[in-house]
């Protein structure tokens, strides 16, 4: 929720769009939602808003409920690892503490 505060009032619209998108569409576009390889079940959501890319990653309860994570400026091509570890383990905390 802190980084979604942070955003700009146009970027925040932005991240409404997409989550709303992901929650109403059957088949979410690559440009929006993407599988992390490797991972088991994380995804990312992928904004671009002025230059800058944002992602969010989640994952999915039982196909229903789209797990918020974590967030970030992307600034480089490649996604940080630490960024990647921090959201497997709240996805865990999640599981484990939900189901």
């Amino acid at each position: 929720m802190e980084y979604y505060l942070q955003l700009s009032p146009k970027a925040q619209e932005k991240v409404e769009f997409v989550l709303k998108l992901i929650t109403t569409v059957e088949k979410v576009p690559e440009k929006f939602l993407k599988h992390l390889s490797g991972t088991d079940g994380l995804f990312e959501i992928r904004l671009e808003y002025q230059g800058n890319c944002f992602r969010i990653f989640c994952c999915f309860d039982e196909d229903r409920l789209v797990i918020l994570l974590n967030a970030f400026t992307k600034k480089t091509d490649k996604i940080p690892r630490r960024e990647i570890d921090q959201a497997e383990r709240l996805k865990r905390k999640y599981f484990s503490k939900y189901r």
